[in-house]
């Protein structure tokens, strides 16, 4: 539990109003100092009328993009989905007839989804007002993430095994799509800026993490004695997971993804889903910085609030269910 340190000692408040008197007398230009801006602060994102549920599901490592989607119910036709993006705070509203599927979104305001068609996913991507479908070998294709530069991941379904094929939509050659020499049963999952791909690998029982360096080589991401490892998200030098040791032993981990060393974080984070440049993780209500977490504002009586995605700066995207209605928010300086 995040511990708020109340500090009421009376002697300490006397001689700090002492203080404050003397400086306002020997320069009155302090007398009314601006009051610092409040951390971690929730507010509600521009939202499209009409709607709903709105949430935001991306941010861009800059903190410039956000992506997300949104639901409307109307009396003419059943639930239509649309494809939310605000670029520094202003909205665009597309509409999107394939469902709302967007997964990620990078600095250059590439958004990537997935959605359905006849019978088959149709994984996409969107910019500046273009809708473009991406190949696909087979017929369950899904994208995962995109890296600033433009590299798309992800993952297909093969019939023949039984498992996933890990998978990369390289930026360098557009319109192609290869599979990787990834661990057997691979999803891969997330991509940093410098090409690195992590994602976790599904054996009959068990889950196991692991990494593509720039170079080519894989390796494995776990810790010693890890009966099962999940690797979920990468960036800079850094990935996040979970890790389940047997016996109902379970706990958040980060790796460097450079040295393969790994942090073991807050428990009380039982979800992760993002980390940033900086190592700083987020999931479910919570943002994670090592052996220690903090609740993210903005919950309460019959409100619950979730965080999805962070960018390096902190700022930090996902929802507020007030009651069932459910709203897309950001927090700044997390």
């Amino acid at each position: 539990m995040h511990r708020l340190v109340r500090r009421t000692l009376a002697a300490g408040a006397a001689v700090g109003l002492l203080a404050t008197a003397a400086v306002v007398a020997a320069s009155p230009a302090t007398a009314f100092p601006r009051p610092p801006a409040p951390s971690c602060a929730i507010e509600t994102l521009p939202q499209p009328a009409d709607m709903y549920r709105t949430e935001a599901y991306a941010i861009d490592a800059t903190g410039r993009y956000v992506a997300g989607g949104a639901l409307r119910v109307t009396h003419e036709s059943p639930t239509e989905a649309f494809m939310l993006l605000w670029d520094r705070g202003r909205l665009t509203t597309v509409p999107w007839p394939n469902g709302d599927g967007v997964v990620d979104v990078n600095a250059r305001g590439v958004v990537i989804g997935n959605g359905n068609a006849d019978g088959r996913t149709s994984p996409w991507s969107y910019r500046n007002g273009v809708f473009t479908l991406l190949p696909t070998p087979s017929e369950l294709v899904y994208v995962s993430a995109i890296s600033t530069v433009g590299d798309v991941v992800g993952y297909r379904f093969d019939d023949a095994t039984g498992g996933f094929v890990a998978l990369r939509w390289p930026a360098s050659r557009p319109g192609t799509v290869e599979e990787l020499a990834a661990p057997a049963g691979a999803l891969a999952l997330g991509v940093t800026r410098d090409g690195s791909i992590v994602g976790t690998a599904s054996g009959p029982e068990y889950f196991t993490g692991w990494a593509r360096h720039p170079d080519g080589r894989y390796s494995e991401l776990t810790v010693p004695g890890a009966r099962s490892t999940q690797v979920v998200a990468a960036e800079g030098r850094w990935a996040v997971g979970r890790v389940d040791l047997g016996d109902d032993d379970q706990f958040p981990v980060r790796w460097n993804l450079r040295t393969g060393a790994y942090t073991e974080l807050d428990r009380q984070a039982y979800v992760l889903d993002d980390v940033n440049a900086r190592g700083v993780a987020v999931g479910g209500d919570r943002v994670v910085r090592g052996a220690t977490s903090r609740q993210l504002p903005g919950g309460g009586d019959r409100l619950t609030v979730a965080g999805r995605a962070i960018a390096d700066d902190g700022t930090i995207v996902g929802f507020r269910n007030s009651a069932g209605k459910v709203t897309a928010v950001r927090w700044t300086a997390c």
